[in-house]
């Protein structure tokens, strides 16, 4: 079908007639974006400006809408953010749970993907005029010379953002069982939860960056005086880990029933330190069945030439004496 319909496309364009209708398409699309860019819904504290009802002093108007940074993003909210109200806050978890906590991180990832999906196109185009000949190229080369860098450039953010968030994740999974360790020892030593959680932030900055941001993000809002089981809950949404959203919901059972924190911690640290230990055993007994194919491609080759090799110069030379 591919064929055919290139075919019908080179008969009525000339030889240059796929990259005219590719690049067509492209202009097209381009166009099309133009309106929803600047078809944006008005600012309501722009409203607020125009009614002359705005009686909020600099200071409030600045605490409620702070555009110094996302100026020139704001104009285009509408088409660098989602819709669909779901659909935005699992992309905006997902932002925080690669590290990038940003109020203009989910504006900032949809334009890296419209401008290197626009910008490797257009440079898949101009490595095609330059470097190709039009005449000579098949459908698929025209395929992936042209539509193969844009497809790719649209598809770079998404993985390098799927990539971090599985990195954090592993980081975060690697150090906790030392936090719960090393706010287990806080406690007994006398800290409150606030000052062991502080304390551990900041141990653990030059191992694990990561975690030592999350505890302290959470310590700076306690500190605030947002509620703590609130703060514990926020803090395994962006962790994104199974062990921390157990551990938030000891903390809050020991919250809510009395209990003695430092005896929840306790039994916690135990079962995260086995946990740790299970993980390792699983992994070296993935290592044997991993490392085979590895080593019959390193090790059955040489030991077949060498065992083989000399009887196979034997038997040719012999058949080379027989014959003459």
């Amino acid at each position: 079908m591919f064929e055919q319909i290139n075919n019908q496309i080179t008969g009525l364009l000339g030889p240059a007639g796929p990259l005219i209708v590719v690049a067509g398409l492209a202009v097209l699309l381009i166009l099309a974006t133009i309106p929803m860019m600047l078809n944006t819904r008005p600012d309501p504290m722009d409203k607020l400006k125009q009614s002359g009802k705005d009686k909020l002093d600099a200071q409030t108007r600045a605490v409620l809408r702070d555009k110094k940074k996302n100026e020139k993003l704001n104009k285009y909210a509408q088409f660098l953010e989602p819709q669909d109200a779901k659909e935005l806050s699992e992309i905006r978890m997902k932002m925080m749970q690669a590290g990038y906590r940003s109020k203009d991180a989910v504006q900032f990832y949809y334009f890296a993907q419209f401008a290197l999906g626009l910008g490797l196109l257009s440079a898949g185009v101009l490595y095609f005029l330059m470097f190709v000949d039009p005449a000579e190229a098949t459908l698929n080369q025209k395929l992936m010379y042209i539509l193969g860098p844009g497809a790719l450039g649209y598809m770079a953010p998404k993985y390098w953002v799927t990539k971090r968030q599985a990195q954090r994740k592993e980081e975060i999974q690697l150090g906790f069982p030392d936090a719960l360790d090393m706010m287990l020892v806080c406690v007994e030593a006398g800290q409150s939860m606030d000052q062991s959680i502080t304390r551990v932030a900041r141990e653990l900055r030059a191992s694990y960056p990561a975690l030592s941001d999350e505890f302290e993000i959470i310590s700076h809002e306690m500190k605030a005086g947002k509620d703590r089981s609130q703060v514990l809950k926020d803090m395994g949404d962006r962790c994104g880990v199974q062990d921390v959203s157990s551990f938030v919901t000891v903390l809050n059972q020991a919250q809510t029933f009395g209990t003695s924190i430092g005896e929840a911690l306790r039994v916690y640290a135990s079962e995260m330190r086995d946990k740790r230990v299970m993980r390792a055993e699983e992994a070296a007994n993935k290592l044997p069945t991993k490392m085979t194919l590895t080593t019959m491609m390193l090790t059955v080759p040489p030991l077949l030439i060498i065992l083989v090799g000399p009887s196979v110069v034997g038997i040719t030379q012999m058949s080379a004496m027989t014959g003459n």
